[in-house]
This record gives C-alpha cells, structure tokens and sequence, in this order.
C-alpha cells in the first residue's frame, strides 16, 4: 500500500514538473519573440525613410507613370532592397509581368483591363496596351498554406509636357511614401531574425492609377488566394493637412485590427493620432478593393487628402517624416499580429 501511495505521489510531482517546465519554455519563446520584434522595430529609421522617398520622387523617375522609363527605374530599385535583404521572389522571378488594355479612345477617360476574358473582346477592336508588372518577393514562415500581403503601388501620373512650370508629378507621398514604408517593414522583419507562423509577401503594384491594375492582376490570377489570410496596404502615408492625423481603415468584421494599434500606440506614444474606421466594405480609393472582393480581410494606413495631392507640387520636400517614420514602425507591429496571431 504504501509503495502505491509512493509510486502516485511520484506520478503526480513528475506531471507537475513537466508542466512547470512546458511554462518556462513557453515563456522563454515569448520573451525572445519580444525581444526579435523589438530588434525589428529598431531598425525603421526617418534616414531609411528619406532615402527612399527621395530617389523615389526625384525627377529623374520621370512621376514613375506606369509603362514608362521612371516606372521601370522604380522597379530596379525595389528589386535591389529586396536582393540586399536576401529576400527571393515570389514567382520565378522578381516582376509579374501582365497586360493591360483599353479600348481607343481620343477623349480622356480610357479604362484598361486586366482580365483575360476582357482582353480578348478589347483586341477585336482599335485598342491601347501596356506592359507592366508587379515586383514581389516573400519571407517564408513556419506556414506555407497561410500568408498575409504587405503592399503599396509604385507607381504615379509622369510628365504632362504641356504644363506650365513644373511639368512631372513625382507622386512623394502618392505614393513614394508607402513604397518605402513597405520596403522599411520588409527589412524590419529580416532584421528581427524571426520566423513568421505565417509567410509574408511584400508587393508593389504597378498601374494603380489606371484602375488598380496590378493588384487585380494578382488577386485574378494567383491559384491560392484562399491561403491568404490578411493584406496590409498603403497609400499616401507622408503628408495629410493635420500633422498628426491618420486614417487607420480597417474589415469591421476582424474588430482584432483595431484592437491591436490602440495596444501599440499605448505601449509606444506614436506621433500621429488614429482615427478608426472600421469599414464593412472596403472598395474604392486604392488595392485594398482588389483583395477585399476576394473575402481578405484588409487594414488600410492612409494620411488623408493634402493640398499636393495629384499635383507636380507632392514633393519629397512636403513629406513629413516623423510621422511616416512612426506610420511605417506601427505598420511593421501590425503585420508582425497578422503574421503571428492564431487568430482574428
């Protein structure tokens, strides 16, 4: 009797002890998650922000108009921060190539397609086309069956030779500020040496200002979108008329998104205030429309309208980056919860 009464008691402490042991290691992992998050968040600089912003929107890009020798150049750039950061493609190669097209028309407002279907009737027809592509490159995580989408388009309205004055929209914060925001969160999360519970793709979009095209390019064609759980957009993320204003647009039904930046503002003081906007359905305005009609759930970063808004005047000078900075850094804490997060 009393070697049963041993044999239990030594039973029940050896459980104890294997719980006790399974705390601590989870309570490890959890400290050097904070501490690869921390390491991450340290890296996101004003310098790196200005930098990209002002090679993005200098005049030699020519307003980056998509099809066009400045897009191109952008593209280049991309592509070589994501080489430096060890990242691979997403595809086969760094660009998605795709066609667009529009029916001719002489008066302005020609709209171009994407899809296959479309193109095909377009083509019997006096038409337009473009080449363009996408650029993307993926962080794999421990999940290859569920991933989230970081992205912003590259690209902005050119050179209108008959202007008077200046004559190119460099596009700084439309949206040179949200190309470099995403390659600042791309390095963020090389820099933390994590990996992610899910795979992160970091894309930028070509011909946004034609009528999203990239990004429907891409939620038309890719085989597995179901396996994508979460997209992250931006789009003028540098200005507004209220220095700290920010539109922080999120899927009302994952009320999570929200919940997480009010956690991150408490815990770091941000320098911009958020104004909440929980949207049932987030179409129009930008690429979040594209993943949207595809059932993603989205959050939008978005600084609002300004004064140079479509204007030659969205200078890198205009840019404030202080707060494109802190954006960028709250940014990069969200897409580290869509990556890790079991659920929302």
């Amino acid at each position: 009797m009393i070697n049963k009464l041993l044999l239990s008691a030594a039973i029940v402490l050896s459980g104890a002890t294997t719980v006790e042991a399974a705390q601590k290691k989870s309570a490890k992992v959890e400290k050097q998650l904070a501490a690869q998050c921390d390491a991450g968040l340290r890296s996101i600089t004003e310098d790196a922000a200005r930098a990209h912003v002002y090679f993005l929107a200098d005049d030699l890009l020519e307003g980056r108009r998509a099809g066009e020798r400045g897009s191109r150049i952008a593209k280049q750039y991309i592509i070589s921060q994501m080489r430096q950061a060890g990242l691979k493609p997403f595809f086969e190669s760094y660009e998605q190539p795709f066609e667009a097209c529009a029916v001719q028309k002489l008066k302005r407002g020609v709209r171009y397609f994407v899809e296959a279907d479309s193109i095909a009737e377009i083509k019997k027809q006096v038409h337009r086309t473009m080449h363009l592509s996408n650029v993307l490159a993926v962080l794999p995580g421990k999940k290859t069956d569920e991933m989230v989408v970081v992205g912003a388009h590259l690209d902005h309205e050119g050179v209108y030779s008959d202007l008077e004055g200046d004559k190119i929209y460099n596009g700084a914060d439309d949206n040179a500020s949200g190309v470099a925001a995403v390659l600042q969160i791309m390095k963020a999360f090389v820099a933390s040496g994590a990996t992610p519970e899910r795979t992160i793709v970091f894309a930028f979009w070509d011909g946004e200002e034609f009528g999203l095209l990239g990004s429907r390019y891409f939620t038309d064609n890719y085989k597995d979108m179901q396996n994508v759980k979460g997209y992250l957009n931006f789009d003028m993320v540098g200005s507004g008329t209220d220095s700290r204003y920010l539109m922080y647009f999120f899927t009302a039904a994952h009320p999570k998104f929200g919940e997480w930046l009010k956690a991150d503002m408490t815990k770091h003081n941000f320098c911009f205030d958020p104004d909440y906007r929980a949207w049932e359905n987030p179409v129009g305005g930008s690429d979040q429309q594209s993943f949207h009609l595809k059932g993603v759930p989205i959050v939008w970063y978005h600084t609002g309208g300004q004064p140079n808004y479509n204007f030659p005047s969205d200078e890198a000078d205009t840019v404030n980056y202080p707060k494109l900075t802190d954006i960028t850094r709250a940014s990069y804490l969200t897409t580290w919860h869509l990556a890790n997060e079991a659920e929302y």
